[in-house]
């Protein structure tokens, strides 16, 4: 085998530290060549090793009764869903391909994450997103946003799954590093799983779908650094999408699944055909002879490195069974599908890589993976200087609005970017593809997609105020898993588990990583409490912005993407009130609080304040009663109160059937804190006059506070007999103001 000189400094500018040069030597027990160096440098990114992370990523919970696949098992989690289903569900980032190459590296996003459900045997049947801007008066911004919301819609319109739900949010925090997260989820026979896994001596390995380029070479690495001025020049490492080519690899896929022809098969994502094989192999106790001349290339002058670490998209490794690689081949053939077996599994835990014979790199699978012989490390984190400075802030220093103001501060909240309507978002997306979606003409907090030919229909949103995450990011990030169990709570759903997209700073930075320690034990109290176990997800580090020529990490955001079930689609629940006299209650209690409020921090100016009032346990009542209230059917519409406070959420059930409200405030809390506060653990409820009676009732033996806010009015919005003007001279501004922005 050809040695290749390579030094430390060639490490270096690999992202392998000097210590790690070392490692990769005692491992070898020689010195790697650059084929080599370069596999490991991958391979031990943090994109692909969570080498930072994963020492804290172990401590979510990962078990429930209804897990049939956890965390770290399989490409994505799976979970009983009944009657003999289950759920493939997943949410993945792909922020630095889009921070410089909006179109496409949004596109590749969800070509991506729809790639891991299908490779399970699933099929995809919902995305979903959460997305992340800087200041949209910035043209960067608009370039931004309309590129990656182009992406996002094209890749997925033609690729034949609609976009069911998601969250779109502006901070200045995220001006140079925009948060592309996105979510698929995919229903399959709970038997027909296909496992990534690499066995049994001399069976064929396959390469499949479309030919390798250069595009996303050392994509990997790429994620797992800082985005500075020069990043732009890193367009290689930005991976090129063909959504049709992968509608026919999902058609394929299943296809090849009824074949009974292949051990296992995994998705060609982040570091490409080193990862796969290396993953497949270690997870198998095996290795692989791979012939790297053999695989099919879409360019010329392409070295054997570059093939190993390529992330051309649409791609995937089978591994078949000897003798039966015509049947593999007929079903590739007749999609009209690249298939071309490229080398075999071996009983020896190498991966030998070979170029026209000769022997390029041999190294073995378990040292590069993780839980394998990949580092893990435990960084240092502290606890920054802003968190006391928050601590300090008390809503006395905010003097208390009168009538005049607090009619300028609704107006201003109505058109804020943060609470405007996604119709100019959603428009550009297909929502109804496969007529699976329930939420198109009834939209809910959750998005509610049909299972056919069953009573049941799936629950599924994607939720996080990284405010609160950044006040305090243990108890923002309950909050955040708190908001997914009530929203899907209040679309008829009873919670399932979660997939997360944690993104954050540098981990080498001990305030950004303070952030994401206190994430991981927020979300672990909170999932506990709810019962709801991480499936697994996404860990995205090195996101920052430059703000006054200083560098800063985004504010924390840990997504997370939670799926429920409605036992009975029927008790589908949407937040539109229905009728004039019905009668509007809140569950649960307004505070005298306005902290890290869209109110505070947009209209005040106010950056630095705790997180808003949360209690856990009262979250955790609150969402089992809203589940039976919609079980007995004594409600009609609910409504959870979250950005922009009370006033917002009335604002959108409003909104939804055109009819107004007349409201009475609670005399004990400050009329800015109870119109525009965002205190946690609230739902507004609307509820017929006929059965008023009996929810009252239902309501005083429950452990739950409450409160008759008002009624259902034609169209006047009231608030203690003052007129706050009309639904009708809202809905415009509400619904264009998005698009005047982005397009102006």
């Amino acid at each position: 085998m050809s040695q290749t000189e390579v030094t430390v400094e060639v490490a270096k500018e690999l992202g392998l530290t000097p210590e790690e040069f070392e490692l990769i030597h005692k491992i070898l027990k020689r010195k790697p060549n650059f084929t080599e160096l370069s596999i490991f440098s991958v391979m031990w990114s943090e994109h692909a090793s969570y080498k930072n992370s994963i020492k804290w990523l172990k401590k979510l919970p990962r078990e429930g009764k209804q897990l049939l696949v956890k965390a770290g098992e399989e490409n994505a989690g799976m979970v009983d869903i009944g009657n003999g289903l289950a759920c493939v569900f997943k949410i993945e980032s792909h922020n630095h391909p889009s921070a410089i190459e909006p179109y496409q590296g949004a596109a590749t996003g969800v070509g991506g994450i729809n790639r891991d459900i299908f490779t399970m045997g699933a099929r995809p049947i919902a995305q979903l997103n959460s997305l992340r801007f800087g200041d949209l008066k910035l043209d960067r911004t608009k370039w931004l946003v309309k590129g990656i919301v182009k992406g996002i819609g094209d890749y997925g319109n033609a690729f034949g799954v609609p976009v069911v739900g998601g969250e779109v949010f502006f901070d200045d925090s995220y001006n140079t590093n925009p948060l592309v997260n996105a979510m698929s989820v995919g229903i399959m026979k709970k038997e027909d799983l296909i496992s990534a896994i690499a066995k049994g001596e001399g069976n064929p390995v396959f390469i499949v779908g479309s030919r390798t380029g250069k595009d996303g070479i050392h994509g990997a690495t790429f994620a797992s650094a800082d985005i500075t001025e020069n990043s732009a020049d890193d367009i290689p490492s930005v991976q090129v999408g063909d959504p049709f080519a992968e509608k026919l690899l999902l058609e394929a896929s299943l296809e090849l699944n009824k074949t009974n022809a292949i051990i296992g098969m995994q998705d060609m994502g982040a570091a490409g055909i080193i990862c796969s094989t290396s993953e497949m192999s270690d997870k198998g106790n095996s290795g692989m002879r791979i012939d790297l001349d053999k695989v099919p290339l879409r360019q010329q002058n392409i070295e054997p490195w570059e093939i190993l670490l390529s992330e051309s998209q649409e791609r995937m490794l089978v591994v078949g069974i000897k003798g039966k690689e015509d049947k593999i081949k007929a079903v590739f053939d007749k999609w009209d599908l690249m298939c071309t077996e490229i080398g075999e599994v071996t009983s020896d835990g190498l991966l030998h890589f070979l170029w026209h014979g000769d022997l390029v790199a041999e190294v073995p699978a378990t040292d590069l993976v993780l839980g394998g012989g990949a580092p893990q490390y435990d960084r240092e984190y502290k606890e920054p200087t802003y968190y006391k400075e928050s601590q300090k802030f008390d809503i006395n220093q905010i003097e208390k609005p009168k009538i005049n103001e607090l009619k300028k501060i609704a107006q201003f909240l109505v058109e804020h970017p943060n609470n405007v309507s996604r119709a100019w978002v959603i428009e550009q997306y297909d929502s109804m593809v496969g007529t699976n979606n329930m939420s198109t003409n009834a939209p809910s907090d959750a998005a509610v997609v049909n299972l056919k030919g069953t009573n049941r229909a799936l629950s599924l949103t994607t939720d996080c105020n990284a405010r609160y995450v950044f006040a305090d990011p243990n108890i923002g990030t309950q909050i955040a898993v708190a908001e997914a169990a009530r929203n899907i709570a209040c679309s008829g759903g009873k919670p399932l588990a979660i997939t997360n997209c944690l993104n954050f700073g540098n981990p080498y930075n001990p305030e950004a990583f303070w952030q994401f320690v206190g994430a991981i034990k927020g979300m672990s109290e909170a999932c506990k409490k709810f019962e709801t176990p991480v499936t697994g997800g996404n860990v995205s580090f090195y996101n920052q912005t430059t703000i006054a020529n200083k560098v800063e990490p985004i504010m924390p955001t840990p997504v997370i993407g939670m799926l429920g079930i409605l036992e009975d689609k029927s008790l589908q629940t949407d937040i539109a009130f229905k009728a004039k006299g019905d009668v509007i209650f809140l569950l649960g209690k307004s505070h005298n609080d306005i902290n890290s409020s869209e109110y505070l921090v947009s209209y005040h100016g106010v950056k630095l304040s705790p997180p808003p009032y949360f209690d856990l346990d009262k979250e955790f009542k609150l969402n089992t009663l809203i589940q039976s209230l919609i079980s007995q059917n004594l409600i009609i519409s609910a409504h959870d109160v979250s950005n922009g406070g009370l006033w917002l959420s009335l604002i959108e059930s409003a909104l939804s059937g055109a009819f107004g409200f007349d409201l009475t405030s609670d005399s004990d809390v400050r009329n800015d804190a109870f119109l525009f506060g965002e205190s946690q653990g609230r739902i507004i409820i609307s509820v017929s006059p006929e059965k008023q009676a009996n929810f009252v009732d239902f309501m005083i033996e429950s452990d739950v506070e409450f409160t008759a806010l008002g009624h259902v009015t034609k169209g006047e919005l009231r608030v203690d007999n003052i007129s706050f003007g009309f639904i009708e001279d809202i809905k415009s501004n509400y619904q264009n103001k998005l698009k005047e922005l982005i397009e102006s």
